[in-house]
This record gives C-alpha cells, structure tokens and sequence, in this order.
C-alpha cells in the first residue's frame, strides 16, 4: 500500500499479524494495535 514508498517493510508489516493470530494475549478483542501495543484512537 505504499509501494517503494512504504515505511515498513512486507516483513514488518506481517510480523503484527502473525502475532495477533498466533500469540497475542486473547484479550486484545476490539483493540487497535501497533508493534504489539494498544493504541488510541
């Protein structure tokens, strides 16, 4: 979505994803999350 860009990399990107599907503590529910932190919005 940013092409050349973008300022993360395919990596970075999919690291949160992968995270939040695997490993994330199951009361993230209705949360928005960057690097494995809540965020505000």
């Amino acid at each position: 979505m940013g092409g050349s860009n973008a300022t993360r990399s395919v990596e970075q990107g999919a690291a949160g994803i992968v995270w939040l599907a695997a490993d994330a503590p199951q009361n993230l529910t209705g949360k928005f999350l960057r690097d494995r932190k809540v965020i505000p919005w």
